[in-house]
C-alpha cells in the first residue's frame, strides 16, 4: 500500500509492516539475468523554453540510472507544473516476458499511498463533525482494542493517523517473514488488528513517539464504517476517487489480478538466503492484507491529480489541511532521515530548498508508487515495477523525485512549500540521502509496504 516499510533479515518482519510503505529480500542485479533495459528516451512533449521549466535531461538521467545501473525492470515518472505544463518519461521494461517498454500510463499497486486517501476521508468526516480527532478509539469501536495491555480508551483518532498510537504492526508477525506464502489468502481488518494486539508493544506509549504501523489505518477504516454505515472503501470512492475522476484508481478486493493496462511487478522469491532467491513475477496478489492501509490500484496520472487536489485545498477546509500537515519526526528506520509525518502525509526536504508533501508505498510483489507536491505546486508521481535492492539504488530512487521537483529551480531557492499551511519541517532540516527500505509489506518508506507495502 505503499503498503509496508521494512528493515532487513532479522528485522525483515518489521520492515514488511512498514511496507504498506517498501521491500526486503532482493536479487542482485548482476544475478537476475534480466534483459538490458532500453535506454532510448521516451520523453513526452512539454514546454521547455519557459524560464524555470528545464529540459528534463537530468530527470531522464535519473530514470536511466535506476534501470541501467541499478538493474531495476522499469521506472516511470509523470510531472505537472502550473507554468510548464505536463510531461512524463519512462525507461526499462513493463513486462519482461514480452519486452513491452515501461510507460507512465500503466496502472500499478499504490501500496501505502492508500493511507493518504484514508486519512483524507477521516478528516472530511471531522470537518462534518462526525468524527472527533481527539476522541478515543473506544468511543467509536468499544472493545476492539482491549487486550495485552493495549487500550482503545487511551488512543485517539489523531494518533492513529499520525502513527503515534503505540500499536504494533500486524505485519511484524512471524508469518510475514515469507509474504509470498500468504499471497492468495483473504484477510479481514478485524483479523489483522487482532493479530497485531498479540504482538509486543513497539516501545512507544500512545502519543509518545512515532511507530509506522498499518494497523492504525485498518482501525481508522473501521471508524469510518461505524460512523457512515458504509465500508471505508465505499466512502473513499464516493468522496475522493469518483469526484476527482480518478479512472485508474480502484479497490481490487479479493481479485489478485490487475485490471486494465498495467506494468508487471517483480520481486525476489521467498528463500532462506539471498543467494537462493530468484526474480519472480509478483503482479498477482490478494491485497486484502493491506486494506485501506495499502490495497489501492492507481496510475501516476491519478496519483499526481489526487495529491494536487489535496494540497491545493480542494478536498479539505484549510483548518483540517493545517492539522494534516502538523508533523512529528519520523523514525528513520521506518521512513528516512529528514522525513516527518503528519496525518497520513509525509514531508521531506529538497536539495533546492523547501519540502515536498506526499506519500509513498511499496507492496511485496514489487510495485512502488510515490505521489508528491513540491514548492510552487509542481506535482510528481513515480512508478517502479521492482523495488531497489541496495542503499545506492534507494538513493537513486530519491534522486528521481528530487530531479522532478527541483528541475529549473536554483539550489536552495527561496520558495519553501507548496500552497497551503506553512511547512512544519524544522528549519535546520537538510536533505540527507534518506534511506528508503526495501519493503516487504506496506510502508511509506519511500516507504515500504508488505514489503511496505501497504
Amino acid at each position: 500500500m505503499g503498503l509496508l516499510n521494512h528493515p532487513r533479515t532479522a528485522t525483515a518482519t518489521a520492515a514488511l509492516a512498514a511496507a504498506l510503505a517498501l521491500a526486503a529480500a532482493a536479487v542482485p542485479a548482476a544475478a537476475s539475468g534480466r534483459p538490458a533495459p532500453a535506454s532510448a528516451p521516451r520523453l513526452s512533449a512539454s514546454p521547455t523554453a519557459l524560464p524555470g521549466c528545464g529540459s528534463h535531461t537530468a530527470l531522464h538521467g535519473t530514470l536511466r540510472t535506476l534501470t541501467e545501473d541499478d538493474g531495476l525492470a522499469g521506472a516511470a515518472v509523470e510531472v505537472t507544473d502550473p507554468v510548464c505544463g505536463r510531461w512524463n518519461d519512462a525507461t526499462g521494461t513493463a513486462d519482461l516476458a514480452t519486452g513491452r517498454p515501461m510507460n507512465a500510463q500503466d496502472r500499478l499497486r499504490a501500496g501505502s499511498v492508500t493511507k493518504t486517501f484514508t486519512a483524507t476521508a477521516v478528516l472530511q468526516l471531522a470537518a462534518e463533525h462526525r468524527v472527533d480527532l481527539d476522541a478515543p478509539v473506544a468511543r467509536y469501536l468499544p472493545g476492539l482494542i482491549a487486550s495485552n495491555g493495549y487500550d482503545g480508551r487511551k488512543i485517539t483518532v489523531r494518533r492513529l493517523l499520525q502513527h503515534t498510537s503505540g500499536l504494533p504492526d500486524y505485519l511484524e508477525g512471524s508469518e510475514w517473514e515469507h509474504p509470498g506464502r500468504l499471497r492468495y489468502r483473504h484477510f479481514t481488518p478485524r483479523e489483522l488488528i487482532a493479530r497485531a494486539l498479540t504482538l509486543p508493544a513497539p516501545g512507544t506509549r500512545p502519543g509518545s513517539g512515532f511507530h509506522y504501523a498499518t494497523t492504525n489505518y485498518l482501525v481508522a477504516g473501521l471508524i469510518v464504517q461505524e460512523v457512515t454505515g458504509r465500508s471505508a472503501e465505499s466512502e473513499i470512492t464516493r468522496r475522493i476517487i469518483r469526484p476527482l475522476a480518478l479512472r485508474d484508481t480502484y479497490w481490487p478486493g479479493d481479485d489478485p489480478r490487475l485490471r486494465g493496462p498495467h506494468s508487471h511487478s517483480y520481486h525476489a522469491s521467498d528463500a532462506d538466503t539471498d543467494a537462493d532467491a530468484v526474480r519472480t513475477d509478483g503482479t498477482d496478489w490478494n491485497m486484502t492484507f493491506g486494506g485501506v492501509g495499502g490495497a489501492l490500484v492507481s496510475s501516476p496520472a491519478d496519483l499526481e491529480r489526487f495529491f494536487g487536489a489535496l494540497l491545493d485545498g480542494r478536498l479539505l477546509p484549510s483548518e483540517l489541511m493545517a492539522q494534516m500537515r502538523r508533523t512529528v519526526a519520523a523514525d528513520a528506520d521506518r521512513l528516512w532521515p529528514g522525513a516527518r509525518y503528519g496525518l497520513g502525509l509525509i514531508s521531506s526536504p529538497l536539495p533546492c530548498g523547501g519540502v515536498w508533501w506526499g506519500h509513498a508505498g511499496t507492496v511485496p510483489g514489487g510495485h512502488r508508487a510515490l505521489g508528491a507536491v513540491g514548492p510552487g505546486g509542481r506535482r510528481v508521481a513515480v512508478a517502479l515495477n521492482e523495488v531497489p535492492a541496495t542503499e545506492e539504488a534507494e538513493a537513486d530512487f530519491r534522486a528521481v523525485v528530487e530531479a522532478a521537483l527541483c528541475e529549473g529551480r536554483p539550489p536552495h531557492s527561496a520558495s519553501t512549500a507548496p500552497p497551503g499551511p506553512t511547512s512544519t519541517a524544522p528549519a535546520h532540516a537538510t536533505p540527507t540521502a534518506p534511506r528508503i527500505p526495501a519493503a516487504r509489506t506496506l510502508t511509506a518508506r519511500i516507504p515500504h509496504t508488505a514489503q511496505e507495502s501497504a
